[in-house]
């Protein structure tokens, strides 16, 4: 019997992404099965392996993830499991073929068909009514019509993946064991968020099971994304001695518009790739919601550590990089040279003007300037509202008073390929301080039917800008310079799913952020616990400030905004008896929340509550005046 090992050699391999996730962009609703596609519309199918081929894609699963008995009867298909697995096998097979005739005369060019075998999507005994023989029987019926014939023909190994529980997969095992004993097996099993497997088993557990049963290799996949896949098989690393796979989620899905979104950028797959070949894994692929674009993402990565490891093994001169790695912090921007000299930094925040003209900012940039305000910070299409672009009111600024300003960029409206020409253009008219953003969706904003793209979120966002400034657009390619961006990242130290947005933060700062800006700050103390949390990865801290106009201002922020308002603030702005009283009190509680803040950030952005500049000024010129 070929092993595994021997089957891909002593070097990290490349695995397809979702089939799924591609079919539903593509117009196939969820309530289809997707695996009678096969017979149905077989030429779409194979388009999409032979997507998946050329990305870089070294092995390739059948669309049989749900091809097994019990699954098939949900659609009435149970009489077609045959059927529907042969042609999922002749599909991948002839996809590959297809390849190696165009890649003709390049003996390195191979790829591998996997028999995907998914879970039953029952329950079995103890805790359902199905028993471990039936599952077994089951799996065995899908198994033996895949691997027919042998190699070549049938598939080259089996996958068995997304496992629930162990029982279930030690029957999936047990079946390819019995009926297809010439073919190496893949058990792959799904982990929680806390990277535990979903009945209770540790990882490393999983890992010794599977491995005393006889698994040729072991893994995870699906789960809740690359953190938590790659800390599963670190865990494996220390159980078993056999090759081991990871292909997670694009990360955690979103609910946009009624469909699950998964947000992670192919950037950030590239990067776990890069992690768990360091980990030891041999075989890296994705999972629901990667794409094409993911997998040729990580194909880059992969290669790129080969190469480096041929060099290192065969003694040779390493070869010279391609980066352009970007110039020290302090050299890129007087906001990165503040950051450098841990000087308390005085940012005020505008609003890009519903027309074209923007005099009245100019005039209130120069306002600050006098006051020595460091920087501009210019939303871009701010809560989903068709303004000026930040870029044109960056440059007007810079271009008018000298004053330095830092371009909020969202990805809800772009693709990657404009997100790219953008920071390009925005580093070549000499904008290099960037602050990176998911951004609202379209619903939230004037124009709820708008369409939105969010190809990446700002984790991916922090990925490009990272990648431009080493001189290297989206595809590895050199773009012959670094853009020198100053990159910083938003933080919300008062959200209720705290846990989650340290999670986000961390993969932000290990993407490349160098600052963050907070939420308004009204809640010390929430900021203080915020500080205390990241400081294993702390970056500079930029508090927000928000000048409260009225009381039904501050309502509307703490109801609305859910921005967390101690009942001490809201006192304060209820006895402001008049409007001017109350916008007087507003500056009061944001001149002192900068002096509370001072001791434990490194500075403060000040907005301007509805274009009054003047109010901004009036925070900062009490609060922290020129020449501090």
């Amino acid at each position: 019997m070929t092993r595994l090992a021997d089957l891909f050699a002593d070097r990290p391999m490349l695995a397809d992404g979702a089939m799924g996730t591609v079919l539903y962009a593509r117009g196939i609703f969820t309530s289809r099965c997707y695996d009678e596609l096969n017979l149905s519309n077989p030429n779409l199918i194979l388009g999409v392996h032979e997507e998946y081929l050329q990305a870089g894609a070294e092995i390739l699963e059948t669309n049989t993830f749900g091809a097994n008995r019990f699954r098939l009867a949900r659609h009435g298909l149970a009489d077609k499991v045959r059927e529907i697995n042969a042609a999922g096998v002749r599909l991948a097979r002839q996809a590959v073929e297809r390849l190696k005739e165009k890649q003709a005369g390049n003996p390195s060019m191979n790829a591998w068909v996997a028999g995907a075998v998914g879970p039953l999507g029952v329950r079995l005994e103890p805790l359902g009514k199905t028993g471990l023989d039936e599952a077994r029987a089951a799996f065995a019926e899908q198994i033996a019509i895949l691997a027919e014939n042998g190699p070549g023909v049938g598939v080259d190994l089996l996958i068995v993946e997304t496992m629930p529980a162990l029982n279930e997969a030690q029957q999936a095992l047990a079946a390819a064991k019995q009926v297809a004993p010439h073919l190496p097996v893949l058990v792959m099993v799904t982990v929680d968020d806390e990277s535990e497997c979903l009945d209770g088993a540790s990882p490393a557990q999983a890992a010794a099971l599977l491995t005393e049963w006889g698994a040729d290799a072991v893994g995870v996949n699906c789960s809740t994304g690359p953190a938590t896949v790659l800390t599963a098989v670190e865990a494996m690393r220390a159980a078993t001695v056999l090759p081991l796979a990871a292909m997670p989620n694009a990360g955690v899905p979103r609910a946009i518009d009624g469909r699950n979104v998964y947000l992670c950028s192919p950037e950030y797959m590239a990067s776990f790739a890069r992690k768990a070949v360091a980990a030891g894994v041999q075989v890296v692929g994705g999972c629901c919601g990667t794409t094409p674009n993911h997998i040729r993402a990580m194909h880059a990565a992969i290669r790129a550590i080969d190469e480096q490891a041929c060099v290192t093994v065969a003694g040779a001169a390493p070869e010279v990089s391609k980066e352009t790695p970007p110039a020290p912090l302090g050299k890129r921007s007087r906001l990165g040279a503040l950051l450098e000299e841990k000087q308390f930094i005085t940012l005020v925040e505008f609003l890009p003007p519903r027309g074209i003209d923007c005099s009245r900012e100019i005039e209130g940039a120069q306002l600050l300037a006098q006051l020595g305000v460091h920087a501009i910070d210019v939303y871009d299409a701010a809560q989903a509202s068709a303004r000026m672009s930040g870029q044109s009111l960056c440059v007007q600024i810079q271009q008018h008073t000298g004053m330095e300003t830092i371009l909020h960029y969202t990805c809800r409206d772009r693709n990657l390929l404009s997100i790219q020409s953008d920071l390009l253009g925005a580093s070549s008219i000499g904008l290099h301080n960037i602050l990176c953003v998911t951004g609202e969706p379209p619903k939230q904003g004037d124009y709820p039917d708008a369409s939105q793209v969010f190809d990446v979120d700002s984790i991916g966002l922090v990925n490009i800008a990272s990648r431009l400034n080493r001189g290297r657009d989206i595809g590895s390619n050199s773009i012959g310079a670094s853009t020198n961006f100053t990159i910083g990242v938003a933080a919300n130290q008062g959200v209720p799913e705290i846990e989650n947005e340290l999670r986000r933060f961390a993969w932000k700062v290990e993407a490349g952020a160098e600052y963050a800006i907070t939420q308004a700050v009204f809640d010390l103390r929430l900021l203080e616990e915020f500080l205390e949390k990241i400081k294993e990865y702390r970056i500079p801290i930029i508090a927000g400030i928000w000048p409260l106009t009225s009381l039904r201002n501050a309502e509307y922020m703490k109801n609305d905004l859910r921005i967390a308002m101690p009942e001490e603030i809201m006192l304060r702005m209820a006895q402001a008896d008049t409007p001017d009283a109350a916008r007087a009190e507003g500056i009061r509680i944001a001149q002192e929340m900068v002096k509370a803040v001072r001791p434990l950030v490194d500075g403060v952005q000040v907005s301007a509550p509805f274009g009054r500049y003047d109010v901004a000024a009036e925070v900062i010129a009490g609060a922290a005046p020129k020449g501090r």
